[in-house]
Formats: C-alpha cells, structure tokens, sequence
C-alpha cells in the first residue's frame, strides 16, 4: 500500500482506506508512493479526526495499514498472550505485551506492531515513554489475517530479525500451524514450520516454554 506525498491530509486518508479495501478483495493497488515515512508521519495520521482508525505499520519507510483482526485471529492471540504471560510473569522474566510498536535505535522509517511481544527483563529496566519503544521484542508473534499474504508475514519476520529480534513466530489460524523464524548459523534467517501437533517452544530466548499449538487453535 502506498500513497502519494504532496495530496492533502484528507485525500490521503481515502486512498489509505481504498488500498485497504482493495487489498481485503485480494486487488492489487496501484497508487505510488513518492516519499519516504517516518515514524512522525504515522503519529500526525492517526492524530487526525478523519482518521478511520486504522493502525498503520512502516517497513524501510513504505507505510502500511494493519488490518483489525478477525475474530478467530483475536482469539489466538489472546490465548497465545495468556500462555506467555503467564510463564514470563511467574519468572519475572520480562515484558509481554499486545499490540505495541517497535522501531530499531536510531531508524525511524521502520516500525512494527506484533501481535503480541515478549521483551526481556534487562532491556525493560528503563520502560519506553514514547509511542514507539526503540529497540525490537526479543520474540515477536504475528497472527496471519486473511487479508495478509504469507509473503507478507515472511517479510516482516526477517525486519524483526535484522534489527534485533531473537525469535519470530508466525501463527496461522486458518492452517492451524506456525512458522518459527530465528537467524541461522550463517546470520541469514531460517525457518521451519510447526504442524498442529506440534510446539512453540522459547528456545535459548525463554529456555523452558512450550505451548502445544492445540492450546491456542480450539476453534
């Protein structure tokens, strides 16, 4: 999704919700995008009284729209979130949260919102103020939509693990299976997928959990 730089505010809302519904019908949308964003821009956008709401999400300054989730995909990360919390939370591990934008240090033309997020207690002794916290999860978890292609989810795994992330897991509902992303022993990302009797596990990231896919996939 892309849009153009000089049109007004209002007319970039429209072509935002238009590339939004084209998207959602499986259309490609054809607009241009003609300027780089920041995070600054997301800010002003969702300040806005015409704003539709919308949560907006920036890979190497191409501004996205994130989708609401369905009710299926709230479901799962929900359950997902209570299974992580509560583990973290009895180890006084970290940080989990839900829907909170990251930037890396010092890059404000990428910014991401996983569904649900774990940050280790070293790197949350000093919590972010700001709308965006300035460093990646050490886990990130995004919850594939029907609206998002796996091609999609795949790029966002490998942003997360190229500025910081330890560990991604992407989530598929509708497959009922995930896709495990961390770096290889070549630095390169590597992946394999989770079959539905299979496991999430924390890896050298959160030594000790395991959560059976069939605990966040009961529809």
């Amino acid at each position: 999704m892309r849009a153009h730089s000089h049109i007004p505010q209002k007319r970039l809302l429209s072509v935002l919700y238009w590339n939004r519904c084209a998207v959602s019908k499986g259309k490609v949308a054809m607009a241009t995008q003609e300027r780089v964003y920041t995070i600054d821009d997301i800010w002003r956008l969702e300040q806005q009284p015409l704003n539709p709401t919308e949560k907006y999400y920036l890979i190497d300054g191409e501004l996205m729209i994130k989708m609401a989730p369905t009710e299926l995909h709230g479901d799962v990360a929900v359950r997902l979130s209570a299974y992580l919390f509560l583990f973290v939370d009895e180890h006084n591990l970290g940080c989990v949260t839900s829907e909170v934008g990251f930037h890396p240090l010092g890059d404000r033309h990428t910014a991401l919102l996983p569904d649900v997020a774990f940050t280790s207690k070293a790197r949350t002794a000093q919590p972010a103020r700001s709308s965006y916290v300035p460093y990646m999860p050490d886990i990130a978890v995004e919850v594939i939509s029907p609206s998002q292609s796996l091609a999609q989810v795949r790029r966002k795994a490998e942003v997360y693990l190229r500025h910081g992330a330890g560990l991604v897991w992407l989530v598929d509902p509708s497959e009922k299976s995930a896709e495990v992303w961390h770096l290889g022993a070549d630095g390169e990302p590597a992946s394999e997928r989770i079959a539905a009797e299979g496991e999430l596990t924390g890896r050298d990231i959160l030594p000790g959990f395991r959560l059976p896919l069939a605990r966040i996939f009961t529809h």
